[in-house]
């Protein structure tokens, strides 16, 4: 009985070692495959700068006046000579938000691939 059992294994062993050797042909002789993949990415970005100024910035500009000893805001300008043509221009910027940029983009990137296989026997 067991060497009936190892009989039936080698047997079906030889036959399956046959058919796995066996080669397949196609029935077909020449083929094309072609693909086509498409996708699109859409990035919508904000983009907000803001710029901080820790100090003071006093600025005094023109002409026909005259500085005082220690310029700075709230001092007192007189004109070089008065009754003459006179431009005067006075600027404070205290610590704080200087300036704020803010940006919004949108950015859409497409692609687009396209294959083709040929194969002939």
């Amino acid at each position: 009985m067991l060497r009936e059992k190892i009989a039936a294994c080698v047997a079906v062993l030889l036959i399956h070692g046959v058919a796995a050797k066996s080669a397949v042909t196609p029935s077909f002789t020449t083929g094309t495959v072609t693909s086509r993949t498409e996708s699109t990415q859409v990035v919508n970005e904000n983009i907000i700068q803001t710029d901080y100024q820790t100090g003071s910035t006093y600025t005094v500009t023109g002409t026909n006046i005259t500085l005082p000893p220690n310029p700075q805001f709230g001092a007192t300008y007189t004109q070089t000579i008065p009754g003459a043509a006179t431009q005067f221009s006075e600027t404070f910027f205290g610590p704080g938000v200087s300036r704020v940029t803010e940006i919004e983009r949108t950015t859409t990137t497409t692609s687009v691939t396209d294959s083709l296989s040929v194969f002939t026997q």
